[in-house]
């Protein structure tokens, strides 16, 4: 579950260390984070209170099919980033800073981007795949661009039309 994972590595921990300390083992971490597995809000709250934290539960405006297909692509990003971060994050960087000289309207987006890009991979890729409308709203000016080949958008696209 994404809310696991989010803690997790906000907390930069690794799942064993989350387990030890909200009393359960790596194993039940692991199919929280995968999504085989869902933990009661009751248990997202005892994993926050065990690392000093309080769940604050929103309600945001559902997601839009546009905003579910950045998600999709963005997810793709994410395995490229686990897999090899320093040629991605690299790419990602330099199409930033032309997107700041093109859109300066949209500076204060560019700056959180790059805030976002300094963090451990693990949590720039729990933000970017976070639901919330901050997240969102960054997909829709994602610095990403060109790590996916023509034929792997292509097929993303297949993939979510026909899911979707």
């Amino acid at each position: 579950m994404d809310l696991i994972r989010q803690l997790r590595t906000s907390a930069s921990m690794t799942q064993q260390q989350l387990a030890a300390h909200a009393a359960t083992s790596q194993s039940t971490i692991a199919a929280y984070e995968s999504g085989t597995k869902s933990p009661t809000l009751r248990t997202v709250e005892r994993f926050a209170a065990s690392l000093g934290l309080e769940l604050i539960a929103a309600f945001t405006p559902r997601m839009t099919r546009e905003d579910h297909r950045s998600l999709a692509f963005h997810h793709a990003i994410a395995e490229i980033i686990r897999n090899d971060p320093v040629p991605a994050l690299c790419r990602a960087k330099e199409n930033l800073n032309r997107l700041r000289k093109l859109h300066p309207g949209a500076a204060s987006l560019f700056a959180r981007w790059h805030a976002w890009m300094d963090m451990p991979a693990e949590e720039l890729i729990a933000r970017m795949l976070d639901h919330g409308l901050i997240s969102r709203d960054m997909r829709q000016v994602s610095p990403f661009s060109g790590l996916l080949s023509a034929p792997e958008r292509a097929q993303l696209l297949r993939r979510f039309r026909k899911d979707h």
